[in-house]
């Protein structure tokens, strides 16, 4: 059972020169909505595409284009806020952010600030000591993406390629609910698992599909249980946005990094400045990007060009209805129906594709044996290959096949680590490995007695220590073993050498 502590959590802790301080974060991430088009033009969203190739007219900021809503990016942000638990807002509607974007024609970027069209929800973060946080979800806005300036083409000119420029992104602001450098690299990873499971965006980090904003700040301890009881951020320390992370790794770098440097300068006297920083991962340390606006300095106004979005409740109630099992959901299923341990349903719903896998190996077999094999065996030798589960040489079928041999006695789990690794090299079925390489096991007791018998008349000082050290039997057992070509059952022949060391 997982242990929620929501109201409770257990801070990262720093020692200052002067004083003990805990850290305060919040997060906006940036999902890109998978969706074939733009969020206000039919433009590809392909990844890789040549250089300002995916550009419509309304992209380039072309006089007298004017932008069309893309209704399936809309259904998309309503999925992604009924995954998230949260409220969605039948009216919204879009604003206009403006400063200079270089990669952005339109001068500014269409928005959601006042009326976003998700509002307030939770994640559910499982820690790895067993605990569980709630952080809460403040919204969901959708708006568009910049382009990509390209600075190191040329000694004295930048490029800029407008592929990305209105591909739709669903950002997703955090509450001020994580308390340490781990515990944001956990809620990044889980709501990535979110939006995969619900096919709203790919997690693809890489490309930038899907990246982080981390707001850091500091607090003395007891502080942040006095904004809790009041709401009040003045208790909390000036907070500096680190953006475009990209990593877990970066994001629990970043944060650590950030929140000593703030603490250096505050118990020196001076006072931290709100600003954007960016993390150099190189030097690891995060450098002035620059001063942080507040909302009346983007000078944020309702786009004239785009009437309020107005959605209807059944349209939200048939998307509701739609939504696939969700990882937490599906993890207790696993838990309940197939006798699983919490670590490793964990493990097997990180992801669809792998959750699928299990499923269709453990249907009508022992849960905890397939879990075993598929975790085990065939993700360890995956990772060796640096393969993913969507390319598995073994299907599901034929690791199936093993569990069904070994639970019919045909095949010892020696023996089965065997005929997996033919079946991982060749594809070869399971059971014709067994049959055509002679590789069934032993079961005649006879012949079983006997090759025990053999081994006990050869060894007499063995057979004394034995029965002086009931612990040295298995040296019998491992001889037997070997005398069989490891082809005999192992409790059946433990229980002979048993019987005959007694005897």
């Amino acid at each position: 059972m997982l242990d929620l502590t929501s109201d409770t959590p257990k801070p990262k802790v720093i020692a200052g020169a002067k004083h003990d301080w805990e850290l305060v974060i919040g997060m906006e991430v940036h999902a890109q909505v998978t969706s074939k088009a733009k969020l206000f033009s039919a433009a590809s969203t392909k990844f890789g595409a040549e250089p300002n190739s995916n550009v419509a007219f309304v992209d380039a900021a072309m006089p007298g284009m004017l932008p069309v809503i893309n209704e399936f990016c809309v259904e998309q942000a309503v999925r992604t806020g009924l995954g998230l638990k949260a409220e969605i807002n039948l009216e919204s509607a879009f604003d206009r952010k403006n400063y200079f974007y270089p990669d952005l024609p339109q001068g500014y970027q269409i928005s959601q600030l006042y009326h976003p069209i998700v509002g307030e929800g939770e994640v559910l973060v499982e820690m790895g000591d067993g605990t569980a946080r709630l952080v809460r979800i403040e919204r969901i806005h959708l708006e568009q993406d910049a382009g990509k300036s390209i600075h190191d083409m040329d000694p004295n000119m930048s490029f800029v390629d407008l592929n990305r420029t209105g591909v739709a992104l669903m950002e997703i602001v955090s509450r001020p609910d994580i308390r340490g450098p781990e515990e944001a690299a956990a809620y990044v990873v889980k709501l990535r698992q979110i939006l995969r499971y619900l096919g709203t965006c790919d997690g693809n980090m890489q490309n930038g599909n899907l990246r982080a904003d981390v707001n850091v700040s500091i607090c003395r301890p007891g502080d942040y249980e006095k904004y809790q009881a009041s709401q009040d951020f003045g208790h909390l320390g000036t907070r500096c946005e680190i953006k475009n992370m990209n990593s877990m790794r970066f994001i629990q770098a970043a944060i650590e990094v950030e929140a000593r440097r703030q603490i250096a300068i505050v118990e020196a006297g001076g006072k931290v400045d709100q600003e954007t920083r960016l993390y150099d991962p190189d030097k690891n340390e995060t450098r002035s990007m620059r001063s942080k606006e507040e909302a009346h300095d983007y000078r944020y106004f309702p786009d004239p060009d785009l009437l309020p979005l107005v959605i209807e409740q059944a349209w939200v109630d048939q998307i509701s209805a739609d939504l696939p099992e969700l990882p937490d959901a599906k993890k207790a299923r696993f838990i309940n129906d197939f006798g699983l341990a919490d670590y490793d349903a964990s493990v097997l719903t990180a992801d669809l594709d792998s959750a699928g896998y299990f499923e269709a190996v453990a249907q009508g077999r022992d849960g905890k044996m397939a879990a075993n094999w598929v975790i085990n065996e065939l993700f360890g030798r995956l990772k060796k290959d640096d393969k993913d589960i969507a390319s598995s040489p073994v299907t599901p079928a034929q690791l199936g096949g093993i569990v069904d041999l070994i639970a019919s006695d045909a095949i010892s789990g020696k023996i089965a680590k065997d005929v997996f690794e033919i079946c991982y090299t060749t594809g070869r079925d399971p059971v014709e490995i067994v049959e055509t390489e002679g590789m069934k096991q032993v079961t005649d007791t006879g012949a079983i007695e006997a090759a025990v018998d053999e081994i006990i008349a050869a060894n007499p000082d063995q057979v004394a220590k034995a029965r002086e050290n009931p612990k040295l039997a298995g040296w019998f057992v491992g001889q037997v073993m070997k005398a069989t070509g490891g082809k005999a059952n192992p409790k059946v022949v433990n229980q002979l050498v048993a019987q005959k060391l007694a005897g």
